[in-house]
């Protein structure tokens, strides 16, 4: 039974640079500041940053492997408040999820807050989720 207050176990993704290519051409932003160094300078970057709906896909993610079958994703929105840098190195860098659960309705669904973070620095704020179980 899941109750308010419940925690989420925390889910490290890894992220490199062949990641973001991939996810690049899955999702058809190519902005030459998620691969291009120079670029994300130009523009104030310190390097390459991740494609925040990358970021918030991985949230929902770890949401969805906690929740488990049944159940559905009804509500989800996030800010995205720092940009996650992924450096050009074989190892990339880590993008750690966890939560906690908000509140139980009396119908059943389950408000989720998440808290996703990459070393130190909160990447995405007011990470919330409404989950559904059942038919």
């Amino acid at each position: 039974m899941i109750r308010a207050g419940d925690r989420l176990p925390v889910r490290v993704f890894r992220l490199t640079r062949a990641d973001l290519v991939r996810y690049a051409a899955a999702s058809g932003d190519h902005n030459p500041i998620h691969w291009s160094d120079a670029r994300a300078a130009e523009v104030g970057l310190p390097g390459v940053v991740a494609h925040g709906m990358l970021s918030m896909g991985l949230a929902a993610t770890a949401l969805t492997e906690w929740a488990g079958e049944g159940a559905a994703v009804v509500e989800y929105g996030t800010r995205f408040t720092r940009p996650v840098v992924v450096p050009d190195t074989a190892d990339g860098v880590e993008l750690a999820v966890g939560g906690t659960v908000g509140a139980v309705s009396e119908d059943g669904s389950v408000r989720v807050d998440l808290t996703v973070r990459c070393g130190a620095e909160k990447v995405l704020a007011r990470t919330r989720a409404v989950l559904a179980y059942g038919g």
